[in-house]
């Protein structure tokens, strides 16, 4: 649902409250004369500015509930075959997508850049040959080029993302779908040619 259809969703239903509201507020009194008293002209000037108030929060909170995740981190991004990373290359960093990609010999992994430990990022410090490929800097632990833990607090290794490739050779990264994981293991990894 887009941006425009989330704000006139909330408008109308803003509108519909304060119609609803201004309903029972005509049935609470009857008129003694036919023109406007003070006390209803009040009562239904406080009635419209609920109305609009509800209306301005039912448009915030439709955003909320349907938030565009097009392209950012909780969607499918897709990385193209010239930045996926060569077999024990340096790892390909996506910022929007909070992952690494790593090739490793069983093939590309998506680790996600979030520490198990304490929820910090995860920055790449490379080699990877170095057994500590990526190091926490919040509280020191470190992880190998496979996500595995060789050190520190964290309590299992990096979690990683589902990955697919499409026929073009583009690696597809499913960042919606993270998977903890207690141990490495090499069917985690999805071949790539």
């Amino acid at each position: 649902m887009g941006r425009i259809a989330r704000t006139l969703f909330g408008l109308c239903l803003g509108w519909l409250a304060s119609g609803v509201l201004g309903l029972l507020g005509r049935f609470q009194h009857s008129p003694a004369a036919s023109g406007v008293q003070r006390r209803t002209f009040v009562r239904n000037a406080a009635l419209g500015a609920v109305g609009s108030a509800l209306a301005i929060t039912g448009a915030g909170f439709g955003a909320l509930l349907w938030p565009n995740k097009t392209g950012a981190f909780g969607s499918v991004l897709t990385v193209p075959p010239d930045q996926v990373p060569p077999v024990n290359g340096e790892a390909y960093r996506n910022v929007a997508g909070k992952f690494f990609l790593v090739h490793s010999d069983a093939g590309l992994l998506a680790l996600y850049n979030k520490c198990p430990h304490l929820g910090c990022s995860v920055p790449w410090v490379g080699p990877p040959e170095n057994a500590n490929a990526f190091q926490c800097p919040c509280h020191g632990s470190m992880y190998n080029y496979v996500g595995e833990r060789t050190g520190g607090p964290a309590p299992r290794p990096m979690d990683y993302m589902a990955v697919s490739i499409d026929e073009g050779g583009n690696v597809l990264v499913d960042t919606g779908n993270i998977s903890t994981r207690s141990a490495y293991d090499p069917g985690q990894a999805v071949q790539y040619a």
